[in-house]
């Protein structure tokens, strides 16, 4: 008999993370999309994205995780794996150590379980301030894993990425993760998995050629930058001037790639929606 995970409602409220203390002393923030200044404790509120252009800025794994899963849903794992320097590439070794002491991360993706809406989930977030978010061989491997984690648990899978693509340093071994994780999703598809792909800014290189662009539904952030080749070297290739949205979430919706462009302060709303479609869709089937 297949397995099915339990049928929870649970009301959507924002993550405790988010409140403001009392006490914090107001930080001037000029938004450089539109030059609005705020204090910056508006733009903790408004999950840093600017009040009067909705730019969206970065956030943390850890902070989308926080403002996206259950209060305390979420539990990380395959949390100690780690890139090594397979080519001896120089100063890669020195860069590692630099960004984990700087992101206090052990690489660009964090994977883990999850209740959203009250929907369980495996989840990964990456983060694109280790390594902008490139995809090296632990990265490739903690999204197998939890691809794998997915099968394994038959819970939906949410994947956002944040990258600007393969890791230069790792070579192949980099380029190799793209097929593997490509094979990975395609087991969740015949076994009829939902994957949920979320793109950020950016979505560039070998991650929106392979995993990102995969999803049953493909979500992305408004104004992100989605494209595999910048605009600069597409250009002189086609000697074409390219329209001035190229490369946008919201070009991509236009042109079929996308199925929807969603605000950071809807998303929870919005994959929650999406959850208890599927789930409801998945227990008619099983029925049947």
């Amino acid at each position: 008999m297949m397995k099915m995970y339990p049928l929870k409602r649970e009301k959507i409220e924002s993550n405790s993370f988010f409140e403001i203390d009392k006490s914090f002393t107001p930080i001037p923030f000029t938004c450089k999309s539109c030059g609005e200044t705020y204090d910056e404790s508006l733009m903790k509120i408004e999950l840093n994205v600017c009040p009067k252009c909705q730019y969206h800025y970065p956030v943390t794994a850890y902070d989308r995780i926080s403002m996206l899963t259950d209060n305390r849903s979420f539990s990380e794992f395959n949390k100690s794996l780690i890139s090594v320097d397979p080519l001896n590439f120089p100063e890669y070794k020195d860069k590692l150590i630099s960004d984990k002491n700087k992101t206090a991360l052990n690489d660009a993706v964090i994977t883990g379980e999850a209740s959203i809406g009250g929907y369980p989930v495996v989840l990964g977030v990456m983060d694109s301030r280790f390594r902008m978010g490139s995809m090296g061989s632990a990265v490739g491997e903690k999204i197998t894993r939890a691809i794998e984690e997915s099968l394994k648990t038959r819970k939906p899978f949410i994947l956002f990425s944040a990258s600007g693509g393969a890791r230069m340093q790792e070579g192949i071994l980099s380029l190799m993760q793209m097929a593997k994780t490509s094979v990975a999703l395609e087991q969740l598809n015949y076994e009829k998995i939902l994957f949920v792909s979320v793109l950020t800014n950016p979505t560039t290189g070998g991650v929106s050629a392979s995993f990102a662009s995969l999803g049953d539904i493909n979500i992305a952030e408004p104004q992100a930058l989605i494209g595999f080749a910048g605009r600069r070297i597409i250009e002189q290739t086609i000697r074409e001037e390219l329209p001035e949205n190229f490369q946008t979430s919201e070009f991509l919706l236009e042109h079929g790639q996308l199925d929807m462009v969603v605000n950071r302060n809807e998303l929870k709303q919005s994959l929650t929606t999406i959850l208890k479609i599927h789930h409801l869709n998945f227990r008619e089937c099983f029925k049947r």
